[in-house]
């Protein structure tokens, strides 16, 4: 392992940040002992060929990602990211905390908007964000919940404090990754993996199905599921395929379903089959055409009509993205105090609202010190860095936000934790962030045990989505006895070992592909990734 982590120490010493898996003295802390010791057996040869073998089993899987127009297997790390189940217990407890606030936050909001009448946030600031959709005002979804799917950012600070960074409440992906990268793991490293008893990722598919169908209209017993992706052209078609596959449900474009006497059908070869629950990975804005963009090929028109009248289930809920503003973030250790009469179980990290006249001062005062984020950007786009930002940056900075005080908000410069990774046959330290995944039912929230860790592949940066070139651990929950795994997924669930085909729609006279929707497509929504 010498060899391997020849100048480790030196660059874990150039940072601030807390290592995952070294103690500041440089010993292997207790979760990493069995990685540690595989490691050791390899050498440059052995990890540079397992980190081969991983990418091109991604590449024939179509484990893919679209960076900079070019198709790439999404970058998996050899090595994991481990987190012991004491510490996942709390930040599971706290990303369920943080939904259920969300939810009720979401209900309020498109209801009385008590949160407004008792003061706890300005009616502006609601109404005043990009996806703030009055046209979902009024009336609560069937099956009650808004928030089905969430992706709730955490990262670990110089402390080892855990701390939210964002909320992805809207279309959140990411967690065919987790999928995938557990897969690729058991046979990337697996003296490791079979030493240690990991909790399980196999049992995600399972429960989303479970809460879309149990979220469906009332009075239907066998609900009807679908998958709506924007299409081939998406970055994140991938996923869509995939988990419509491991759910056995069907996965459709706009153009396959149509709306009538406020009820959504879908065309088959067997003719017209009656829609009741869409899990939708397009953004709101394409959803529905006559409510939203006119323009839009990637939806179905009537949809949210049906949505209203209580015929069919929506998730993620249009409108959910009032709840991803940046600025509403930091409101939310308040929602949770106002709404369920507890602390928050993980803290946000230290936010200025630029809005408010004394915040936004000291900022233009410390521009050249903090990180500045657009309240509405995803994947990483937009943000600024002060300390590695030129003077021009800076100056373009200050121009955007005395114009546009309400779109950005400022935090410290996090030293986010660092993991070893794989850089020119060798382990350097890098910074990490984690993605888990919650699933919600209206009853209860299940936390992803683990969910997505997004790493910056470049020393010292500070920028993990894989949209900005990042890439991915597998995130291992650590129970405290070694043994046998209980995740065998390979043996235990068969379909997993199948998936390696997309799960078409059963159409019937599905009209040849039009040239202008091919490129349309392409320009049009890109899933919001938060990857």
């Amino acid at each position: 392992m010498a060899d391997l982590f020849e100048g480790y120490p030196a660059a874990q010493g150039r940072s601030e940040a807390w290592d995952e898996m070294f103690d500041r003295d440089h010993s292997v802390r207790p979760a990493y002992t069995h990685v540690a010791a595989a490691l050791r057996e390899l050498g440059p040869d052995d990890v540079a060929a397992r980190a081969d073998s991983m990418a091109r089993t991604f590449l024939d899987r179509g484990v893919t990602f679209d960076f900079a127009g070019e198709e790439r297997p999404f970058p998996l790390d050899l090595v994991p990211r481990i987190i012991p189940s004491t510490e996942w217990e709390v930040l599971e407890r706290g990303v369920a905390q943080r939904v259920k606030a969300l939810e009720l936050f979401l209900d309020d909001v498109y209801d009385r908007m008590k949160v407004v009448s008792d003061g706890v946030v300005p009616r502006k600031l609601i109404t005043s964000s990009a996806h703030f959709h009055r046209e979902v005002a009024g009336f609560r979804p069937a099956g009650g919940v808004r928030v089905h799917i969430s992706g709730i950012d955490v990262v670990r600070d110089q402390e080892g404090t855990f701390r939210v960074l964002e909320d992805n409440v809207r279309v959140p992906s990411g967690v065919s990754y987790v999928l995938e990268n557990r897969r690729a793991m058991q046979k990337g490293l697996p003296e490791a993996f079979v030493q240690q008893n990991i909790r399980s990722v196999e049992e995600y598919p399972r429960r989303l199905l479970q809460a879309l169908r149990k979220t469906a209209p009332g009075g239907i017993d066998d609900p009807t599921v679908v998958v709506l992706t924007p299409g081939v052209f998406n970055s994140a078609y991938f996923e869509h395929t995939l988990l419509a596959g491991f759910m056995g449900v069907e996965l459709v474009e706009g153009r396959d379903l149509i709306c009538r006497g406020n009820r959504v059908y879908m065309r088959t070869t067997s003719g017209e089959r009656r829609v009741d629950v869409i899990y939708k990975r397009i953004d709101d804005e394409f959803v529905d055409p006559q409510q939203f963009r006119a323009d839009s090929v990637l939806g179905c028109p009537g949809i949210v009509n049906a949505a209203r009248a209580g015929n069919v289930t929506i998730a993620n809920a249009v409108g959910n993205g009032v709840a991803d503003d940046k600025l509403i973030y930091s409101y939310v250790p308040d929602l949770i105090r106002y709404y369920m009469n507890e602390e928050p179980i993980v803290p946000n990290v230290d936010t200025y609202r630029l809005e408010e006249k004394e915040a936004r001062e000291e900022v233009l005062d410390r521009l050249d010190e903090l990180v500045v984020k657009p309240v509405d950007g995803s994947g990483g786009k937009g943000i600024v860095i002060g300390p590695q930002a030129s003077k021009q940056e800076l100056d373009e900075l200050r121009a955007r936000v005395i114009k546009d005080p309400r779109g950005w908000i400022a935090q410290p410069v996090l030293q986010l934790s660092t993991v070893p990774t794989v850089a020119d046959d060798k382990f350097g330290p890098r910074h990490v962030d984690l993605r888990p995944f919650a699933v919600n039912d209206g009853e209860d929230v299940w936390v992803l045990p683990g969910g997505l860790t997004r790493v910056a592949l470049t020393e010292g940066s500070l920028i993990v989505n894989s949209s900005q070139g990042g890439g991915s651990k597998d995130t291992w929950v650590v129970d405290g006895e070694n043994r046998l795994p209980r995740n065998n997924s390979e043996e235990r669930v068969p379909h997993l070992r199948e998936r390696t085909k997309v799960w078409p729609l059963e159409t019937g006279g599905r009209a040849a592909r039009n040239q202008v929707q091919e490129e349309q497509q392409q320009q049009e929504i890109q899933e919001v990734p938060g990857c």
